[in-house]
């Protein structure tokens, strides 16, 4: 008796599930072309297929939750998650334990990998679509590194107007990626481009060249990756990113830049932000070289606290501006009880700094709350 109730409530709940699920999914804009799956519905949820006649078990590994596809006769995996946050998401299937990519998404590298993307649509996406407006360009640079010893791969975006006005001199803003990312995330899921194409048409901000380097391969024949610990250790003081980095920037990347390109090579029209791990280098570099930099932007990687300031002479001086921002979502599950960001930001405002803090509506430690945050921090940047 109790056996059978409880089979009548999972087939119930199972029941009602399907029965709230909007047949209105469309293709994924991510999609590979002619690919129809994965797709959205207007409930945010993600639906994937793939075909595997012989596969005993699939399913759609997202936001952290596997979700159990089903089989048909003829051997096609349909299955969809509950409703996603708007923006970005990576994602793959796994088919009988092997987690892999689902060949109906483009690939981007996130997770250290390269994998399956999605993005769901927003109801504030017109920022980063694509519009008949004039387009700058994004290249793929390479450059020898004296720190590494290697030749690097960065991505450069020029605005529309820098071929066409040769005597002008742009300022510049070196963004920085996430943990498990590189030099492709801002360029390709962060849709850079397309953020400042759209506001410089709108005249919301100035033309400036954007640098996005890879902060996370900073090793070469002259700098040699530290050996990994053993499993289930952690490196003593954890993997220094930010100091290799610094000397990369310092030494190489910069000088290359103000070489090729035609910018103003001063403080007053150079800024460095970054995402996560990103914002964690950008704060570790504006301090250790507060002269370097005069805009800063932290997206979901930390603060500048009063103190640190204090403590770093040249810092208040040179400094613009102090940006940080946060998805809500993180701020109200924010990890081991750390501090509330928002109050240590608004202490450092009270000492006279220019500094904003952004809260990105409804979403966590994510591409949308990161595209969000660069919009609002282009706007501000070099006036």
């Amino acid at each position: 008796m109790k056996k059978n109730t409880l089979m009548m409530m999972l087939l119930l709940a199972t029941f009602t599930l399907s029965a709230q699920v909007k047949e209105d999914f469309k293709p994924a804009s991510t999609n590979q072309p002619g690919h129809q799956y994965p797709m959205v519905n207007s409930q945010r949820m993600v639906r994937a297929q793939i075909s595997a006649p012989d596969a005993k078990s699939v399913k759609l590994d997202i936001g952290g939750v596997k979700y159990d596809m089903v089989k048909n006769a003829e051997g096609v995996w349909t299955g969809e998650s509950a409703p996603q946050d708007e923006g970005f998401h990576y994602y793959q299937l796994e088919i009988d334990g092997a987690s892999v990519p689902d060949p109906g998404s483009l690939y981007y590298y996130g997770a250290s990998r390269w994998g399956s993307g999605i993005d769901v649509p927003a109801a504030d996406e017109d920022f980063y679509a694509l519009k008949n407006v004039p387009h700058g360009e994004t290249a793929e640079v390479y450059y020898y590194s004296s720190v590494t010893g290697s030749v690097r791969h960065c991505y450069i975006y020029t605005p529309a107007e820098y071929k066409k006005n040769p005597d002008k001199k742009y300022p510049v803003l070196y963004l920085q990626h996430g943990g498990g990312e590189s030099e492709h995330g801002w360029a390709q899921q962060g849709r850079t481009g397309i953020i400042l194409d759209n506001l410089v048409a709108e005249g919301k901000a100035v033309p400036f060249i954007v640098v996005m380097d890879n902060g996370s391969d900073v090793y070469g024949p002259n700098n040699p990756r530290p050996e990994r610990p053993a499993q289930g250790q952690r490196p003593r003081g954890g993997f220094d990113f930010a100091g290799p980095f610094r000397n990369i920037l310092e030494k190489d990347l910069i000088p290359m830049v103000e070489a090729n390109y035609r910018v103003v090579a001063d403080s007053q029209h150079r800024a460095m932000a970054g995402l996560s791990m990103g914002g964690m280098q950008t704060h570790a570099i504006a301090l250790a070289n507060p002269k370097l930099f005069s805009w800063v932007g932290i997206f979901s990687g930390g603060v500048f606290t009063v103190d640190e300031v204090s403590q770093t002479p040249g810092f208040r001086e040179n400094n613009k501006l102090v940006f940080i921002s946060f998805g809500s979502r993180e701020l109200a599950n924010r990890f081991g009880g750390a501090a509330d960001p928002k109050p240590i930001t608004e202490e450092l405002g009270k000492t006279g700094m220019n500094t904003v803090f952004y809260v990105s509506p409804d979403t966590a430690h994510e591409w949308q709350s990161w595209r969000r945050a660069l919009y609002q921090f282009a706007q501000r940047l070099f006036k």
